[in-house]
């Protein structure tokens, strides 16, 4: 994929907040509300998920071209454990986050130490 050119369009912004894993895998308000949300938008060229569930030393940017999907939660049905989320990562439009995190002033580098985990993935 790559880099993501303005085109002039604005996507919406959303707030997630995952709440259980096991919404990845069941059927229920909240796996059917992103659902809904999803439909009522054009299909993105790129998301951006910026998560603060990771706990690292300053900011890490994901900039593989296919980040691995981490189960980093324990105690649920070995179904959840099964899944995987193979989306494509892009290392262009990742850079382009690194150069405006350091136009902000903040510490930032890049690394590919952070993967997809159950706050990106997909409800089913």
């Amino acid at each position: 994929m790559s880099a993501v050119k303005d085109s002039g369009a604005v996507m919406p912004v959303f707030f997630i907040g995952h709440g259980s894993p096991m919404n990845a895998i069941e059927e229920n308000e909240f796996s059917l509300a992103w659902t809904e949300a999803a439909k009522s938008i054009p299909r993105p060229k790129a998301i951006l998920c910026i998560s603060a569930h990771w706990e690292t030393s300053g900011i890490q940017v994901t900039a593989t071209e296919r980040p691995e999907t981490i189960h980093d939660f324990g105690g649920f049905p070995e179904k959840l454990y099964r899944m995987q989320y193979p989306a494509p990562g892009s290392p262009e439009l990742a850079q382009q986050v690194i150069e405006t995190i350091r136009g902000a002033a903040l510490d930032s580098d890049k690394r590919a130490l952070l993967a997809a985990y159950i706050c990106a993935w997909p409800c089913k």
